[in-house]
């Protein structure tokens, strides 16, 4: 097993190092620090699996799964963040992703999660397949945050982040002008009037560092 772990914090990717380093079937593990440095090893390379963090300081783990899954749509994708997974693991496992581990759970979960997803599966914790279980049967009331398509989710998250509409544009790469349309249908769905009221849900919901 080839493993690629994407993080902006040398702690944390020096952690999952030492917690990988000695399984016996994981033969190479490798570093990157940012989408941009992540797909120059994805182009370049063949990799069994990529650990990702979704707060990266050049794009979004979202965004950047989707750019995996453009190149290499078989290679699986194991998210792993410091966010809850009730705020994010449904949103990243229907953009592709094949897990969703947190950092707080990572010790007792993310080998078994890696080899999971390695032989094909999806890995989800017990506590995330039981609301999945739910919100098929219809007894689950969706979070504000959930009834937004991903760009919208993005624009949010960044808005509550403190970034200005040409930054988020310069991210995103798009208009000042879309992004205003995007936050305006953020409003509309969220029932908010202010950015403020964003910034204070994202923030209360666990949805930004």
């Amino acid at each position: 097993m080839r493993v690629l772990i994407v993080d902006d914090h040398p702690v944390v990717r020096m952690g999952i190092k030492q917690m990988l380093a000695d399984e016996p079937d994981i033969a190479e593990t490798m570093e990157a620090k940012s989408v941009s440095e992540m797909m120059e090893y994805v182009r370049k390379e063949d990799w069994s699996v990529i650990v990702l963090d979704i707060t990266l300081p050049d794009r979004s783990g979202l965004e950047a799964l989707k750019d995996i899954k453009a190149i290499r749509p078989e290679l699986p994708v194991l998210i792993l963040s410091m966010h809850p997974e009730d705020q994010y693991a449904v949103r990243v496992l229907k953009a592709g992703a094949a897990g969703y581990v947190t950092k707080e759970s990572a010790a007792d979960e993310l080998v078994k999660a890696l080899r999971k997803v390695v032989s094909g599966g999806r890995y989800i914790s017990p506590t995330l397949a039981e609301r999945l279980a739910i919100a098929v049967g219809g007894d689950y009331d969706k979070p504000p945050h959930e009834t937004l398509s991903d760009r919208e989710f993005q624009v949010m998250c960044l808005i509550a982040s403190g970034k200005k509409p040409a930054e988020i544009a310069g991210e995103l790469l798009l208009s000042v002008k879309t992004v205003s349309t995007y936050r305006a249908r953020v409003l509309e769905k969220m029932n908010m009037e202010s950015n403020a009221e964003i910034t204070y849900y994202a923030v209360k919901s666990g949805l930004i560092d």
